[in-house]
């Protein structure tokens, strides 16, 4: 096990844990602060270089890292999987992240959703510090502010795709589950097969499943680690098609990839190098530049 790879299924079920006090309210929603950062000469933020402008505006971006360091031990040798990572990332927009195998990919994306804290730096989400959270604070955020999609959708085989995806609201105490796992698997377009368990399922469908469950909170951020790793090209370009979906929504997505194709898909690419962001660049998102190109033919 490596550092940019850890143990999934221990890590990936933390996502889940039930914390005391999981109706407490919480110091920010989403949707307040887009266009306060995006009046600020701040567009797109990236690397930490928009700082002053962002602290002048009325509220933060979505997310905020600052000179991020995680650093593992493995015996005598000390590995960085995150070297000074600073980005900034507002609400409503669709990120990729990419690199090769321990660039610090999964780090970064562990960070992002709170499941580890950095060494040192700090990691604004919504504008509140959670660098430095008790375990049963970052539980709660995880549960409350931040959907997560992996590349073995983590279901339980024994239950209904339905019964999967209401398991956050299960957590969270939530009131009306049935009907809004339901209304989360109408938004996939997988409510006919809501009582069918796992195996009765297609790989696809299992996804649509994972992403039914990780929108189903409204959180704030959805991340989702190579979520089209164990997909065929034809199913993954319908993932990629509801991510965007959502994205047009005012959804904020980050999706940690290795395939171009997928991140054409996202309105900005970073690209990790050996724990460094070694580029962060806006782009026309694929299906944008596909309908503009067939506008343009007709």
């Amino acid at each position: 096990m490596t550092p940019d790879s850890p143990s999934t299924r221990g890590v990936h079920m933390r996502v889940f844990e039930h914390v005391d006090g999981a109706n407490a309210p919480l110091i920010r929603r989403r949707g307040d602060c887009q266009s306060a950062v995006s009046s600020a000469s701040c567009a797109p933020a990236r690397g930490g270089d928009c700082q002053s402008a962002v602290s002048s505006a009325s509220c933060a971006p979505l997310i905020r890292l600052e000179n991020v360091h995680k650093i593992y031990r493995m015996g005598d040798s000390i590995v960085r999987a995150l070297d000074g990572v600073s980005l900034m990332i507002e609400n409503g927009t669709m990120v990729a992240i990419m690199g090769p195998s321990g660039s610090g990919k999964s780090t970064l994306m562990n960070v992002l959703g709170a499941l580890d804290r950095p060494t040192s730096g700090k990691y604004w989400l919504a504008g509140e510090d959670v660098s430095d959270l008790a375990d049963n604070q970052l539980a709660r955020i995880r549960n409350r502010r931040i959907g997560f999609v992996f590349q073995s959708f983590n279901l339980l085989n024994r239950t209904s795709a339905l019964e999967n995806v209401e398991l956050p609201l299960v957590y969270q105490g939530a009131k009306n589950r049935r009907e809004r796992a339901m209304e989360a698997l109408r938004q996939v377009r997988l409510e006919p097969r809501a009582r069918h368990k796992p195996s009765e399922l297609s790989g696809g469908e299992l996804q649509r499943v994972a992403i039914a469950r990780a929108i189903v909170t409204d959180p704030d951020i959805v991340l989702a680690d190579e979520p089209t790793g164990n997909l065929d090209s034809k199913v993954s370009m319908e993932i990629m098609e509801l991510f965007w979906e959502f994205n047009k929504t005012g959804k904020t997505i980050v999706l940690v990839t290795h395939e171009d194709e997928i991140a054409a898909y996202a309105g900005r690419v970073i690209r990790l190098l050996d724990g460094k962001v070694l580029s962060d660049a806006p782009q026309v998102p694929f299906l944008e530049r596909n309908r503009v190109e067939v506008a343009a033919a007709t």
